[in-house]
């Protein structure tokens, strides 16, 4: 399915920020680059975005802007793996994960006293989903394995999770955009996440 689009006057109408602050926000690395796309129109040239995701940084920033400073909110809009490591009771007390998930994360050898951004992502991930009830204990095991196993072959940074489960049986497989995907028809995929949007939210728990 094709993105929806929004064009650069409905944007700044719809936001109520000016042509200024948009490519302001675009030199600091706010909104990305490749968001800004070039169509032909009638009377030349118009850019346009894609329209959830625009609108949705664009109301992060403004609700940010005024307690974050815009160098440190571009950090957070890098789906990069930052140089931070955390220990037990910092990611506990940042809502990284429960003290329950973070036990069950080290006893299956992830990680010492402190935990490095990779890890943090991971252990993000799994606390999420064994919270939400999307996946048990030994489900869990297995994405960690897969996530492992990916942040050296793939980098997780630009990389998308799916769940999915068959007859009962549950897998999951981890894929670097851009790609397409096909399954056979018992194939049900349980859930999704793209690890950009994953880093974001934890970089958020970090300022």
């Amino acid at each position: 399915m094709e993105e929806e689009l929004i064009s650069k006057k409905e944007l700044l109408d719809a936001t109520d920020i000016s042509y200024g602050q948009l490519y302001r926000w675009k030199r600091k690395g706010l909104i990305p680059e490749d968001w800004f796309i070039k169509k032909s129109s009638f009377t030349g040239q118009e850019t346009y975005f894609p329209r959830q995701k625009v609108l949705s940084r664009i109301e992060k920033i403004k609700s940010m802007k005024e307690d974050v400073s815009l160098d440190e909110l571009a950090d957070v809009f890098t789906p990069t793996l930052s140089e931070v490591a955390l220990d037990h009771g910092e990611i506990v007390s940042r809502g990284i994960a429960s003290a329950e998930v973070l036990r069950i994360f080290l006893e299956e050898g992830g990680g010492g006293e402190m935990l490095s951004f990779p890890d943090l992502a991971a252990l993000f991930l799994l606390n999420r989903l064994i919270v939400a009830g999307d996946i048990g204990l030994e489900e869990g095991k297995t994405l960690l394995d897969v996530m492992t196993e990916a942040a050296g072959a793939l980098g997780l940074e630009a990389c998308e999770v799916f769940l999915t489960r068959k007859l009962g049986v549950f897998s999951c497989f981890i894929v670097k955009p851009p790609c397409s995907i096909v399954t056979d028809k018992g194939v049900k995929i349980i859930g999704r996440q793209n690890m950009a949007a994953l880093i974001e939210e934890i970089k958020l728990k970090l300022i």
